[in-house]
C-alpha cells in the first residue's frame, strides 16, 4: 500500500466503509427478524392435554385437561420480554443505521455500547428460559419437581425451537458488538 496514491487509498477506504455498513444493515435486520420470530414461536405456544389424576387405589383416575402456557412462568414471561425489546431496539438501531451510517462518532459508540446491553439482555433471558426448559425435561427430585416434558411435548419443542432462534439473535448482536472493536483495531495499527 506505500506506493499507491493517496486518491486510491481514499477510495479503498470508502469502498470498505461502504462494505461495512452493509454488513451492519444486514446483520440488523437479522437481529430484528431471529428477535421476533423467537418471540412469536414462544407467544403462539400453547398445548392443552388430558392427564389422569389418581387420588386413591380404590378409585378410578380423573381425566382432567391441563394446559400449558408460556404466561404461566415468569421465566418466559421474561424471555418474551427480553426478545421484544432486543426486536424494537433493532428496528431503532436499523433506522438509526440507514440515517446516520458512520458519520457521528457519539451515535456510533452508543449504538455499540445499546448492541453489548442487547446481548446481555437475550442471554439472560435465554438462561431463565433454559433453565426452567431442563427443570421441565428433566425435573429435580430434591424439590419434587417432576418431568412435563413428556406430557407437553410440543410445548417444550416449540420453547426449545424459540430459544434456539434467540441465541442465534444474541450471536448476531454479538457481531454487532465485535465489528466496530474490529474497525477500531484496524485503525489503530
Amino acid at each position: 500500500m506505500e506506493g499507491q496514491s493517496p486518491i486510491m487509498l481514499k477510495e479503498i477506504e470508502v469502498t470498505k466503509s461502504s462494505l461495512e455498513g452493509k454488513i451492519n444493515l444486514f446483520l440488523r435486520i437479522c437481529a430484528l427478524v431471529l428477535t421476533l420470530v423467537a418471540a412469536a414461536v414462544i407467544a403462539a405456544d400453547k398445548q392443552t392435554t388430558v392427564v389422569p389424576i389418581k387420588l386413591t387405589d380404590s378409585l378410578p383416575p380423573l381425566n382432567v385437561p391441563v394446559t400449558a402456557k408460556w404466561h404461566y412462568l415468569s421465566a418466559y414471561v421474561y424471555f418474551v420480554v427480553a426478545n421484544v425489546i432486543a426486536c424494537t431496539y433493532a428496528t431503532l438501531s436499523f433506522i438509526i443505521a440507514l440515517a446516520n451510517g458512520h458519520k457521528s462518532k457519539l451515535l456510533v459508540t452508543l449504538v455499540t455500547l445499546l448492541d453489548a446491553i442487547m446481548v446481555a439482555l437475550l442471554f439472560s433471558g435465554n438462561g431463565a428460559a433454559l433453565a426452567i426448559g431442563v427443570l421441565a425435561k428433566k425435573g429435580n427430585s430434591h424439590v419434587r419437581w417432576n418431568k412435563v416434558c413428556h406430557v407437553f411435548d410440543k410445548f417444550c419443542n416449540q420453547v426449545a425451537a424459540s430459544c434456539l432462534i434467540s441465541l442465534l439473535g444474541s450471536l448476531v448482536f454479538i457481531l454487532l458488538v465485535v465489528l466496530p472493536a474490529l474497525r477500531l483495531h484496524r485503525r489503530r495499527t
